[in-house]
């Protein structure tokens, strides 16, 4: 084996977990990256009571709804309709906050998928009684089932995500891109960590980057000047090369995403001054410079706190559900506006659903949940995959309110990818643990 092929070789084992004996390696790169597209992941921190954010309408199922609800549930009269492309004999609406997101729905342009959440295997609320199935570990903390959604790893050890695991098969084919494929706006976390590839952190702002050496700052250029010399110097460890390289890197991009950024176009969308609302404006303000970058796919990642819900949720819940409907509205009017509506995709993820019971003032830790997908690309104006029956001790309830999903992760993001081009080798290796569900497509995007 050469040098190229043992590189080759590493960097899939790895991206996979084969190196570790954890899944299958993957062939030779097949990908569709021609064009431009960018995935956009949203995740709420906390975990979203997303069955308060999609509630049922139709008189029988909304009469289980507020039984299993209790105080927190949404006046029916308050609720935005929404008319499924794809009935199954309910009706449905948002919560009253949502007009922005009812909007998107109605022309198509945002899609629910409902009833998702982490699973090594498809089950059933008999199969986790009888403690017949394979679960997730930890399933109702909020760590692990973060790092659930971040990894998709299922019962295995893994210390990628599958974003990084993308940016990992696709590095080869977009070695032209002057920033790596994944940017984040929301810190650096598992979802976008690679065997290889470098994700790549800006501010909601702009570029993070060395305030002693900027051009602005007395003595910065003597400074940046000073600091590139020691970087230029023989490092004879591999401690100090490693520094080295981190620092070269970064002062590249910085650099790069300075420029590209200082020369972006004015949009004419307003984005809500919210940290959402900000962080998204960047993105879009990223997209915008996509040419000027030779950019051709991006994953972005961006993230609110404060779902987790024990108290006042009531109060609470409006303005958060409410922000997540208007910034996504705004970037989908931000991407129209810049010509690519079609090429963006923006998703939520969320920790987990939360327990249909009410502890008197919020609810608590759950399980399966709804989420949002977005842009023009989505086969919108629909619910994909099967609504729970919202009802206490009933047939989705495998305990305290909490719902099994129908829908894995895993099924999830296969979807997602198969629009970014990757073919199903690369999504396998992606994705592990998908072949354990027969739907690899759910359909919800073109």
């Amino acid at each position: 084996m050469n040098t190229i092929d043992r590189r080759h070789f590493l960097r899939l084992a790895l991206a996979t977990g084969g190196a570790l004996g954890l899944g299958t390696l993957a062939a030779p790169a097949r990908a569709d990256t021609s064009g431009y597209r960018a995935l956009v992941a949203v995740f709420l921190y906390g975990g979203n009571d997303s069955f308060n954010m999609v509630v049922p309408r139709s008189a029988a199922e909304y009469a289980v709804y507020a039984a299993a609800r209790q105080n927190l549930a949404i006046p029916q009269s308050g609720l935005l309709p929404i008319s499924p492309l794809t009935p199954d004999g309910a009706t449905y609406g948002l919560h009253p906050s949502m007009g922005g997101l009812q909007q998107l729905f109605g022309t198509g342009r945002a899609a629910i998928v409902a009833n998702t959440g982490p699973l090594v295997e498809p089950a059933t609320k008999a199969q986790v009684l009888a403690r017949s199935v394979a679960l997730p570990p930890q399933l109702f903390s909020h760590n692990d089932q973060q790092d659930q959604w971040h990894t998709l790893k299922g019962r295995q050890v893994l210390v990628t995500g599958w974003a990084g695991r993308v940016a990992d098969l696709l590095e080869a084919d977009l070695s032209t891109q002057q920033l790596p494929m994944n940017l984040s706006i929301a810190g650096t976390v598992p979802f976008q960590a690679a065997a290889q590839a470098e994700p790549y952190v800006i501010g909601d702002q702009g570029v993070v980057g060395y305030a002693a050496l900027d051009a602005s700052v007395f003595n910065g250029p003597l400074r940046r000047r000073a600091f590139e010399s020691l970087l230029a110097a023989r490092q004879p460890t591999i401690y100090g090369r490693a520094v080295k390289s981190v620092h070269q890197r970064a002062l590249t991009y910085a650099d790069r995403a300075s420029t590209a950024l200082a020369a972006a176009p004015a949009l004419t969308t307003s984005f809500p001054d919210t940290p959402l609302g900000r962080q998204l404006a960047m993105v879009a303000k990223i997209v915008s410079v996509r040419g000027t970058l030779a950019m051709r796919r991006q994953i972005f990642l961006v993230g609110i706190g404060g779902f987790d819900t024990h108290d006042v949720q009531n109060t609470a819940q409006p303005g958060l559900l409410g922000g997540v409907s208007a910034s996504l509205g705004a970037f989908d009017a931000a991407m129209t506006e810049l010509g690519v509506g079609s090429q963006v995709t923006a998703f939520t993820m969320s920790d987990f659903g939360r327990t249909l019971t009410s502890n008197g003032d919020g609810t608590d830790h759950g399980w399966a949940g709804h989420q949002l997908v977005v842009g023009g690309a989505v086969q919108g104006s629909d619910i994909y995959g099967t609504m729970p029956r919202l009802e206490i001790d009933g047939p989705d309830d495998v305990g305290g309110g909490r719902i099994v999903p129908t829908i894995a992760v895993q099924q999830y993001a296969a979807t997602l990818l198969r629009w970014f081009g990757l073919d199903e080798t690369q999504i396998d290796a992606a994705v592990p643990g998908l072949g354990a569900f027969a739907a690899r497509d759910l359909g919800f995007m073109a």
